[in-house]
């Protein structure tokens, strides 16, 4: 795996690095500015939670973590709502990934609630990294529990999506936390060869996948296996899913019309059938694509045109992916405690 997977780096396109176009409402009844950090928000009744825009924090492993959410205007603390947890790639924020992603748009139009964390030092660290001696996979965990106080949260209808390296980490996550996480959903990222090999949870898990065939920062075909972190090709990150699954078959299912670009970009669409516990495997390869999340606009008015000639919208796509999956059962997580 590249330990360090750039968010917006040069695609076999050159013009392809996505940068899509505030006073945000604190947590508390504290005002700040909006680069300033908020007291933690954990103690503040469900009630009391303002609509639109904020930022927030929470305490874990020692470290003072940070995050970007959205709740739609409409939200009512009597019932409970979706939540999506979208993360960032690598050099990124919680506010970058909005940008790129959109979901904030989506949170208001379909009813969800947007979390976007922040990673230290704008990275993230599955296993206690040296440099941080943080674990984000137990840092997500306890983000959860964290937004289930401070929100009304349909505690089976918790989502994770993440870009660049955010997917290498929703690829972990789907290994170490199914038990919390209803379905998810990786763009511009694969899983690594040690997590594959230690996946060995028994809960079904659904998995959409969205990747560039010409990536070269997150590359289709694989790392070399002697690379440390070495990621695992896409085709054999899908073969690991369905084989997790047990389906019985996978087949394409659309096909979006060339873009009249010089590299001709196409999406093909598969999906899963037959699998365990009405789980889904769904993959959309983007051919002659590189390191983008589809669907976007930019300053960069050629990409612009690209993706409207594409026809393909990741955002909508994920969260279509989505609603189709909540948890049939809910478990305590399973996770260990990082290093210290």
């Amino acid at each position: 795996m590249h330990c360090i997977i750039k968010a917006f780096n040069m695609i076999s396109l050159a013009t392809f690095l996505p940068n899509w176009l505030m006073t945000f409402i604190v947590l508390t009844t504290l005002t700040v500015t909006s680069n300033s950090l908020q007291v933690e928000a954990k103690s503040i009744p469900r009630e009391k939670i303002l609509r639109g825009e904020n930022y927030g924090t929470l305490r874990n492993q020692g470290k003072l973590r940070t995050y970007y959410m959205y709740t739609p205007k409409y939200y009512n603390p009597k019932h409970p709502i979706s939540l999506v947890l979208v993360f960032h790639g690598d050099n990124g924020s919680g506010k970058s990934i909005e940008k790129v992603s959109r979901f904030n748009n989506l949170a208001e139009l379909f009813g969800f609630i947007a979390v976007y964390p922040n990673g230290l030092d704008h990275q993230w660290s599955f296993t206690g990294h040296v440099r941080q001696k943080v674990d984000d996979i137990s840092f997500v965990a306890a983000l959860i529990g964290h937004i289930q106080q401070i929100t009304n949260i349909n505690r089976r209808k918790i989502y994770a999506t993440g870009f660049s390296e955010g997917g290498i980490l929703t690829q972990a996550l789907a290994c170490k936390l199914p038990n919390q996480i209803a379905a998810f959903a990786s763009v511009a990222g694969s899983l690594t060869t040690r997590f594959m090999h230690s996946c060995h949870s028994s809960v079904s898990i659904s998995m959409m996948m969205i990747n560039g065939t010409k990536d070269l920062s997150v590359h289709y075909h694989g790392d070399p296996i002697t690379q440390k972190e070495a990621l695992v090709s896409i085709p054999e990150t899908i073969n690991f899913w369905q084989r997790h699954d047990q389906c019985t078959s996978f087949s394409q299912i659309q096909e979006l019309a060339r873009t009249k670009s010089r590299n001709h970009l196409q999406v093909k669409a598969f999906r899963s059938s037959g699998c365990r516990n009405g789980s889904e495997v769904l993959q959309f390869n983007i051919v002659n694509g590189g390191h983008f999340w589809p669907g976007g606009t930019s300053t960069d008015t050629k990409l612009n045109q690209v993706n409207i000639q594409l026809g393909f919208n990741a955002s909508r796509a994920i969260w279509s992916f989505f609603q189709r999956h909540s948890l049939s059962s809910l478990k305590p997580p399973t996770i260990r405690k990082a290093k210290r």
